[in-house]
């Protein structure tokens, strides 16, 4: 006879940035809220109260094990997050965060319960080789779309070289549904970065293998916004038999006003401003916690919001508001376009804002999770993708679903401030033919997340699948 034990526990490892930890967290969150589950979380010191609001929720269910973050060039002490960090800080941290695997093993030998499976982020591909050590199995956890893991798989399976000197030549990816193709300066960082033979670009590359190798695959879309790369991700990865399972838009249950972090501005006071607003006549702009605007990229924002007239709310992260941006002065940007613009320096409550009847429009880096929230918010999408998914991320919005329009593209571009201006009054005084499409997007994402929607039905199939892993017969 089978007999399932009581709890089922799971070990997460999440990587430490806020784009990657934020839907994670959030899965953690729901798999927690079934009352199957023990949950370990593996985390570091300085990133350990990213967990705080999960700990309080569910400290009988949800233990963060803590480990000293390892010393590593290249990174500074006293600085685990990317957030703190470059834009290229991953060349240091994957191969960093790779130093845990005899700590981990060390802790899992002293469990009288070990887990019984590894969900893990997509950076930490060797953890595929640590579950199989522990005789247990690993599921990536993917923080980007179908699409774009569709299209990086691609890239370090087949290799493809830079087709010419000056990264202009196009990547055509044959194998991924509507061929998409990109100049090599689009392609992921991460693989541009490889060099053979070099002992970190050797460590990336074998763990995109061993994500391609592992046990099963979480990713954070549904079915009506991503079904055919998700059947296409199903056909290509043999070993992931059928447990690929789309369990999104991901947000947390309990609510989303400290989600990700603490906001840098009070909720009630943001929401108060836009309660004086009409409805979708409020444009949000935010670039997401690794981009780093140039001081001339930050006068044409400025310049093209104070032009435009619209109303406004502008993110600006803290290191572009402490460096060096030239002649553009904040404090005198803020005077004059006061009470028809907010400007929050730092981590902004980015899906109460996107959730307000007064905010239609968004300017994005069109990274996953602003993707995602945008969708579910129902607000226009203005794309400018600088790096990383992003690019893929717009053709899959602007080219194959129409609910985007794509504006400029790449991290050294500087508009015209005229321009963007026009282009921000354009998104809230027309385009009711786009405005009409995300609703329709909006609504399936609703559908997918309710009780019987397709996102709610393959978490439960993730659920019980992971408990199976915990039946003995007897």
């Amino acid at each position: 006879m089978a007999v399932e034990l009581q709890p089922t526990h799971i070990l997460i490892i999440p990587y430490p940035a806020q784009g990657h930890l934020i839907p994670i967290l959030d899965l953690t969150h729901h798999l927690a809220s079934t009352g199957r589950f023990t949950i370990s979380v593996v985390t570091t010191p300085k990133n350990l109260s990213i967990l705080s609001p999960l700990l309080s929720l569910f400290s009988d269910v949800i233990s963060p094990v803590v480990f000293p973050f390892p010393a590593t060039d290249g990174i500074p002490a006293g600085k685990e997050n990317t957030k703190d960090l470059p834009p290229a800080s991953f060349r240091h941290m994957i191969p960093a965060l790779a130093k845990l695997e005899d700590p981990i093993r060390r802790w899992f030998g002293s469990q009288s319960s070990p887990p019984v499976a590894i969900i893990s982020d997509m950076f930490l591909g060797w953890t595929h080789r640590l579950a199989v050590k522990l005789g247990i199995k690993r599921v990536v956890f993917s923080p980007s779309g179908a699409m774009g893991l569709s299209v990086v798989y691609s890239l370090w399976r087949d290799m493809p070289k830079k087709p010419d000197q000056d990264g202009n030549g196009d990547v055509l990816f044959k194998d991924v549904p509507n061929c998409p193709k990109y100049p090599w300066w689009q392609l992921s960082p991460v693989y541009r970065s490889y060099v053979e033979g070099d002992a970190d670009s050797e460590l990336i590359k074998e763990g995109y293998l061993d994500n391609m190798a592992s046990w099963g695959l979480v990713v954070n879309s549904f079915d009506d916004l991503e079904g055919v790369y998700k059947d296409h991700l199903m056909n290509s990865l043999s070993s992931h038999d059928d447990r690929i399972w789309t369990v999104g838009p991901l947000a947390s249950p309990r609510g989303h006003e400290d989600r990700g972090g603490v906001s840098s501005i009070e909720v009630s006071k943001i929401s108060s401003w836009l309660d004086t607003c009409q409805d979708d006549e409020v444009v949000y702009v935010s670039f997401g916690t690794q981009a780093l605007l140039t001081s001339q990229q930050m006068e044409v924002i400025a310049q093209g919001l104070e032009r435009s007239g619209v109303k406004f709310i502008w993110v600006v992260r803290d290191v572009m508001v402490q460096g060096d941006h030239g002649n553009m002065d904040l404090l005198e940007f803020e005077e004059r376009v006061k009470g028809r613009g907010v400007v929050i320096k730092g981590w902004a409550p980015q899906v109460t804002i996107l959730s307000h009847r007064a905010v239609g429009t968004f300017l994005t880096h069109c990274g996953w999770n602003s993707t995602l929230e945008g969708i579910m918010a129902g607000v226009r999408l203005l794309v400018w993708p600088m790096g990383a998914d992003q690019f893929s991320n717009a053709t899959l919005l602007v080219d194959h679903l129409k609910i985007g329009v794509r504006v400029y593209e790449g991290s050294n571009i500087v508009a015209d401030p005229c321009e963007l201006a026009q282009i921000l009054v354009n998104s809230v005084t027309q385009d009711q033919d786009g405005r009409k499409r995300i609703k329709k997007m909006q609504n399936n994402a609703l559908e997918a997340l309710s009780e019987n929607g397709s996102s709610s039905k393959t978490l439960l199939r993730l659920v019980n699948k992971l408990c199976e892993l915990n039946v003995k017969e007897c």
